[in-house]
Parts: structure tokens; C-alpha cells; sequence
């Protein structure tokens, strides 16, 4: 859940991602909404990190003639029958030509991708507890 290069890779059409050091980093993603694409430059901080369990994280980014902030959060807690559960929450704000173009179908693109990220989140937790068995 929080190291960087394994979540990048969940992460679609992330060109790039410098660590920093242990909490900022740096990364480069093409993103639209859609016929409008861009590439964003992000800087990326853990907020908050209480491991194994929690991490908050700040992004911000520019874009040419676009901008983006947001905040994420995610939980894990013992779930039933030895499975964990995983509970998130994002706020993103996107302003600039890629929002007032694009603002009646950032609701299912952003859906969409979420769904994408976990999904490929939890092939990535599940994977070593797979090959050990």
C-alpha cells in the first residue's frame, strides 16, 4: 500500500514516478476525460503514515493549461474469515480546460479508474500470499 513503484504500477498511464525520499515523490501521468488528454506533473506526500494500516496522501499537479489537488485516505482492518478490508476516501479537485471540458464525464471516468486501481491493488497484495501457497 505504500511502496511507490508497486502502487504506480496500478496506476494507468503513469509514465514516471521519482522517489524523493521515504514520503515526497515525484511522477508524471497522461490522464483525460474523454476525447482531452494531458500529461500531469504530480508531487505526491504521505500525509499521514501509521503502518500497516493507514496512509493519507496529497497530490498536487500541473498540466498545460489544467491543475489538480487532491487527498486521499485508505484504511485496512481485519476483515471476516482472515480476508482485510479496505476502506478509502478521495477529494479531488481538477480545474482549467481538462474540467470545463470534460466536467460531464469526470464522474464515471473517475469511477471507472478507481475501480481499475483496486482491483489491480489487491492482485498486488494477493500475489506473494499466492506463490508462497
Amino acid at each position: 500500500m505504500t511502496d511507490p513503484e508497486r502502487v504506480s504500477r496500478c496506476g494507468p498511464d503513469v509514465q514516471r514516478v521519482d522517489v524523493i525520499d521515504p514520503t515526497p515523490l515525484q511522477g508524471r501521468r497522461a490522464r483525460g476525460v474523454g476525447p482531452i488528454r494531458t500529461t500531469f506533473a504530480l508531487d505526491v506526500v504521505f500525509t499521514e503514515l501509521r503502518a500497516p494500516d493507514h496512509a493519507s496522501v496529497r497530490a498536487r499537479g500541473q498540466a498545460p493549461g489544467s491543475a489538480v489537488e487532491m487527498t486521499n485516505t485508505l484504511d485496512l482492518a481485519d476483515g471476516a474469515a482472515g480476508r482485510t478490508s479496505l476502506r478509502w476516501a478521495s477529494e479531488v479537485t481538477v480545474s482549467g480546460m481538462i474540467a470545463s471540458v470534460g466536467a460531464r464525464l469526470m464522474q464515471g471516468a473517475a469511477d471507472k479508474l478507481t475501480q481499475q486501481v483496486f482491483a489491480c491493488i489487491k492482485e498486488q497484495l494477493e500475489a506473494p500470499a499466492a506463490a508462497s501457497t
